[in-house]
C-alpha cells in the first residue's frame, strides 16, 4: 500500500512537473483604467519612481520595503532598486524609454521572492479631460513561475497587482 501512495505522488509530481515545462517562456499580463486627469498629470506620477510611493502596490502594502534611487529623477536612465521582507521581495527597474505625457517603458528585474526579467509598459491616451492608462508587462516565465501557474493563474495575481496599482494611481492622480 505505502509503494502504490509513493508510486501516484511521483506520478503527480512529474505530471505537473511535465505539464509546467509545456507552459511558455513568455508572459504577458494587460490591465486598463480610465482617470480623470491629463496625461501629463499622469505621466509625472509614473516617470518618477519617488512618486511611486503615491500608488505602487508594493510600496504601500509593504511597510519593510526599502527603495534606493540612482541615475536622473525621471525618465530614461532613472532607476530604483527595491529590498523588502514581505510580498515585494528585492529588485531594481530602470526606465529605458519615455515620451512624454504618452509612454513609459521599464525594465525589472526581480531578484527575490524569484528571479525574472520583464518590461512593464504604461501607455497613455488621452480621452477627452481623462486619460486612459494601460500597464502591460511582458517578460521571462521562469520555471517556478509556471510550476505555480499550474495550481495559480498568474493573469489572476499579478492582474490584481496592475489593477490595485492603477486604482491607486487614479486615486493620486485625480486628488
Amino acid at each position: 500500500m505505502v509503494v502504490k501512495i509513493i508510486f501516484i505522488a511521483l506520478f503527480v509530481i512529474a505530471a505537473v512537473g511535465v505539464f509546467a515545462a509545456c507552459k511558455p517562456d513568455t508572459i504577458r499580463i494587460e490591465r486598463a483604467i480610465t482617470i480623470n486627469a491629463p496625461p501629463e498629470k499622469v505621466f509625472g506620477l509614473i516617470d518618477d519612481f519617488h512618486n511611486w510611493g503615491y500608488w505602487a502596490p508594493q510600496d504601500r502594502e509593504d511597510a519593510t520595503l526599502q527603495r534606493t534611487y540612482s541615475g536622473p529623477a525621471s525618465g530614461p536612465g532613472s532607476k530604483s532598486a527595491w529590498a523588502g521582507s514581505g510580498g515585494a521581495g528585492s529588485g531594481s527597474m530602470e526606465i529605458v524609454e519615455a515620451s512624454r505625457n504618452r509612454t513609459v517603458a521599464i525594465k525589472v528585474d526581480f531578484l527575490r521572492p524569484f528571479e525574472a526579467h520583464n518590461t512593464n509598459e504604461f501607455t497613455l491616451q488621452q480621452e477627452g479631460a481623462s486619460t486612459v492608462v494601460t500597464w502591460k508587462m511582458q517578460g521571462t516565465n521562469p520555471y517556478i513561475a509556471k510550476v505555480m501557474s499550474v495550481f495559480v493563474s498568474m493573469d489572476r495575481v499579478v492582474g490584481a497587482h496592475f489593477e490595485t496599482g492603477l486604482r491607486n494611481l487614479k486615486a493620486a492622480a485625480e486628488k
